[in-house]
């Protein structure tokens, strides 16, 4: 009875029934949907929460255990101020890092994405960096 209660919560917690129990040194950080910070946005939206990302990084820089970092994006972008903590913070630690971009980068994506040592973005991806923030040109080239 208690196993049952706690497959649902990690139903309504985590979307699945069961995380797979791997043992590895390398740690998978996942950013999904909007990057929300400061501002709780619609239960309706798919959202990574900067508060739960920050205590992740710090226990992976002081875990002894782990000895690199993946980070996952697909995101639209989201809070400024929490995505340029989250890159602030994979910048600073110690142990190899490496994102993968698959779906979108965008707005604050990109930084988190190319805060890591070796930044990799899927062929059918996309990043966009708003133009308001720039100069005024975008550069549009096509992906080798």
């Amino acid at each position: 009875m208690a196993q049952e209660r706690d497959e649902t919560q990690e139903m309504v917690e985590l979307g699945t029934q069961a995380i797979p129990e791997v043992k590895s040194s390398i740690h998978c950080l996942t950013i999904i949907g909007q990057i929300e910070g400061h501002l709780v946005l619609p239960a309706q939206n798919k959202t990574t929460k900067y508060e739960h990302v920050l205590p992740q990084l710090v226990a992976v820089e002081q875990s002894r255990d782990i000895e690199g970092l993946v980070v996952l994006l697909n995101t639209v972008g989201g809070d400024v101020e929490a995505g340029l903590a989250i890159a602030e913070m994979v910048e600073s630690l110690s142990k190899p890092t490496v994102s993968v971009v698959l779906g979108g980068g965008h707005s604050i994506g990109v930084p988190v994405a190319v805060a890591c040592d070796h930044s990799f973005i899927a062929a059918t991806a996309t990043m966009t960096v708003h133009p308001i923030r720039l100069s005024g040109l975008v550069i549009g080239v096509p992906q080798r």
